[in-house]
């Protein structure tokens, strides 16, 4: 198990139990005490837990994991669903995307499309309209790419840009499509993520856009977070991967979603 991978499992375990024992962590994540001893302290150092006599605690921002470490979560199904989503965006539109692990994926996976092909007008293929940092970082050497950052003030923990700033630019804009990586979607209650100021802005991105595609990997299916971005009936399509529960895929398609799974 590399690094991320354990340290991201440590604030999984921190999450469901709110405690943790280097004692029992070190069996179930097959390293020795000394190494769970050092990864807590680097959590530590990062305010993501409490050091304890022994062992650690949850800090209330434990839920919400910052991306560096959920980058390390189902990175194969990752990949696929970004391939497939990133087909779906139709050249020459203005795709809204939002922060996100799967989205990031996404977001390269646009940038990486060979069909895309410049205007001659502007020189332009494509038009993003991000208030993620990384994505409109990582896009803008994309010159074929024209990149939109809302105003807003940055959360670290997802690098999205939030707040009114951000909200006061995208009530002036219409996107084509809106690209969208959720924490948790349930065909009863819809989309959702672990922050009210992502939800919002997240929100709009879809309340913009002609069309909502969401991305989320089998795991976020059936599953609930804090703030709803946007109710089931008003989500197009859900790219998902191909572990996802049949029963959950036919109770999305009956809620009028397609679904595609990677």
């Amino acid at each position: 198990m590399k690094r991320y991978e354990r340290l991201n499992a440590i604030l999984e375990l921190l999450a469901e139990d709110s405690k943790l024992d280097v004692d029992t962590a070190a069996p179930r994540l097959g390293v020795s005490e000394a190494t769970i001893r050092r990864d807590l302290e680097y959590l530590a150092e990062q305010q993501l837990l409490t050091r304890t006599h022994g062992g650690a605690v949850a800090n209330s921002t434990s839920y919400d994991l910052p991306l560096r470490f959920k980058s390390s979560r189902h990175p194969a199904e990752k990949q696929r669903i970004a391939q497939t989503a990133a087909a779906l965006v139709p050249a020459g539109g203005i795709i809204g995307i939002n922060g996100g692990t799967t989205s990031t994926e996404t977001a390269r996976a646009i940038g990486a499309r060979a069909d895309l092909t410049p205007s001659q007008a502007d020189g332009v293929a494509l038009t993003i309209v991000t208030n993620a940092l990384n994505i409109a970082y990582e896009l803008t050497v994309r010159s074929h790419i024209k990149i939109v950052v809302t105003g807003g003030v940055a959360r670290s923990s997802s690098y999205e840009l939030t707040g009114p700033l951000a909200a006061e630019m995208l009530d002036q804009l219409q996107l084509d499509v809106a690209l969208l990586g959720v924490d948790a979607i349930d065909p009863d209650l819809g989309a959702m993520t672990h922050n009210e100021g992502e939800a919002m802005i997240n929100r709009m991105l879809a309340d913009r856009a002609r069309q909502v595609i969401l991305v989320a990997d089998s795991t976020k299916l059936g599953k609930q977070a804090f703030a709803r971005i946007r109710t089931i009936d008003r989500v197009d399509v859900l790219v998902t991967d191909n572990q996802a529960d049949p029963e959950l895929v036919k109770r999305f398609t009956a809620a009028g979603v397609r679904v595609v799974t990677a």
